[in-house]
């Protein structure tokens, strides 16, 4: 199908070219989303006649993008699930969260400004593009933890794998000490029973 553009899009082409596209295409996304018209000789015309205005439209979206992008782009925000010991979630992190996360921090993303290759199924530290425009981009970081705690650990640069290994060293060293304490204790015992043992010895003699 021949379509005119209202707008640019990615691999496609600018505002105002006609280009070719599979049906499906056209049908279930560029012409829904109005991103695009059949190319027929009345909507061209159309198009013509409205070129100025939707330019200038455009133009004014962009801008109010790029105000948004400067904001945005580099923000961390933080999304708790449950994971495994491994880092594994019990489910997955998907464009609507991470729209949601961003818009609980007053930022106002739509889950389809967010592009996501597939869905987060690991704890850490995730780069998230979002297609404020279609000439404008910015980057987030979603941090995925089990707790805040444990995402602030990862916003200082600690990756699941060395929390784990601290925590595993943490209580190796907690249970030497139980074992030391325990040692001390029978030696204190050991030291008492000799002092008591000592005066009857010495009566004997």
């Amino acid at each position: 199908m021949d379509v005119i553009l209202l707008e640019r899009v990615a691999k496609l082409g600018q505002m105002g070219d006609v280009v070719s596209v599979k049906d499906g295409y056209a049908r279930n996304f560029l012409l829904p989303q109005e991103k695009a018209l059949r190319a027929s000789e009345a909507n061209i015309k159309a198009f013509e006649a409205q070129k100025a205005q939707l330019e200038a439209r455009n133009l004014e979206t962009k801008k109010e993008a790029e105000a948004l992008a400067v904001k945005l782009d580099g923000e961390q925000f933080v999304v708790i699930r449950s994971a495994s010991d491994s880092g594994a979630l019990y489910g997955s992190v998907t464009t609507r969260d991470a729209a949601d996360a961003a818009t609980e921090n007053g930022f106002s993303v739509d889950r389809k400004q967010v592009a996501l290759k597939a869905p987060i199924k690991d704890l850490g530290l995730h780069e998230v593009h979002v297609l404020l425009h279609p000439e404008v981009e910015a980057t987030i970081i979603l941090n995925v933890a089990r707790s805040t705690e444990e995402a602030e650990l990862q916003a200082e640069g600690k990756s699941i794998q060395e929390l784990a290994a601290e925590a595993e060293a943490q209580a190796e060293f907690e249970i030497a000490e139980l074992f030391d304490d325990i040692g001390s204790a029978a030696s204190d015992d050991d030291d008492l029973a000799e002092v008591v043992d000592t005066p009857e010895d010495a009566s004997e003699e």
